[in-house]
Parts: C-alpha cells; sequence; structure tokens
C-alpha cells in the first residue's frame, strides 16, 4: 500500500469485543478459536500486545460458525479451512500458468509469422532452400553441398566471416515481402 490510511481486507483493526460483535460470537469464543489455530489475528503493538482483527478473519469466523452450526467438528473445520487455502493456492498458481502460456502462445504466433515471411522471401528469391550463403572462412568462397552438412563454426569464427557481419537477404519491404499488418 502507498498510503498509510488505506486498509485492505487482510489490515487487522478490529479488536476483539468489535470482531465478536461482527462475528456473532462471544470474545471468549474468539479467543478458544485463536488457540486452535481457527483464525489467527494480528497484534497490537505495546505492552498488552491485544488481538486485532481484520475484516478477512471476521469473515473466517463466520464461516467457522455457519460450518459448526452445520455439525462440523472443529478439526473438521480446520482441514476444510486448511484445503480451501491450498486450493486458493492452487487456482493462484493455475490463472498464472494460464496467463504464462497466453504469453508464450503470443510469441509462438509471432516466431510462426517471421518464419512465413522468411519462407515466402526463399521462395521469392528462388535459393537452395537456405536463408544466408555459407561462404568457406578459408576462402570467401560458397561452401560445396547443403549448408545443414557443413561443420559448425565456433561463435567467434562465425562472427568474423563475411556472411555473419553482412547477411545477404533483401532489405524489409522489398518486392515478395508479405504487406505488412494492421490492426
Amino acid at each position: 500500500m502507498t498510503n498509510p490510511y488505506e486498509i485492505s481486507d487482510d489490515t487487522p483493526v478490529y479488536v476483539i469485543s468489535v470482531a465478536a460483535e461482527l462475528s456473532g460470537m462471544h470474545p471468549q469464543t474468539l479467543r478458544s478459536y485463536d488457540r486452535l489455530g481457527l483464525v489467527s489475528p494480528g497484534r497490537s503493538a505495546g505492552r498488552g500486545r491485544g488481538r486485532r482483527y481484520s475484516l478477512r478473519d471476521v469473515l473466517v469466523l463466520r464461516e467457522v460458525q455457519r460450518l459448526s452450526q452445520a455439525g462440523v467438528s472443529l478439526p473438521g473445520i480446520k482441514r476444510i479451512m486448511e484445503l480451501e487455502g491450498e486450493l486458493d493456492q492452487y487456482r493462484a498458481a493455475l490463472a498464472e500458468m494460464a496467463a504464462e502460456m497466453a504469453q508464450l502462445r503470443t510469441e509462438l504466433e509471432s516466431t510462426r509469422a517471421v518464419a512465413a515471411r522468411l519462407a515466402g522471401l526463399l521462395r521469392s528469391r528462388g535459393t537452395d532452400g537456405t536463408l544466408v550463403p555459407v561462404r568457406d572462412g578459408r576462402t570467401g568462397g560458397p561452401v560445396a553441398g547443403p549448408a545443414a552438412a557443413a561443420p559448425e563454426a565456433p561463435p567467434a569464427a562465425r562472427e568474423s566471416t563475411p556472411a555473419a557481419r553482412e547477411p545477404d537477404l533483401p532489405a524489409a519491404g522489398t518486392a515478395g515481402d508479405p504487406p505488412p499488418e494492421t490492426g
């Protein structure tokens, strides 16, 4: 939070008497639920270190009360709440992975578009299927045979070859390029 006066649902603000009233329970019940770990209120600063409940704590207390009235035991309620917490974590992780997959799909489509454009350039040039002509580093002439059969040069050697410094591709916007996408 950037503003110290803003509070979130997790900000501990309610003293035990207010939280008890908001949840419809006795303060002693809230203390016992704290000891059992069903709800974990924050603590105030100072000597007394009294319990401070957040809005989320009050909602949890209401849920505990609802489950208790439905006949669920306190250990059962605790387990239900633990499982709901895990479910929330899994949902958040799933949402994060879905967003990442959407990002990767976008990148894949972009890569496919670039590959299609390069394939179009190759077809328009009538080359033997290579994007950049491979030249022999010793003679400067073209290497005989397909480029895939040529041994891979170390990175330093690749950077010093004429093909690496001056690629033999037409400039963007030349004949054979597909029209730019608008959108």
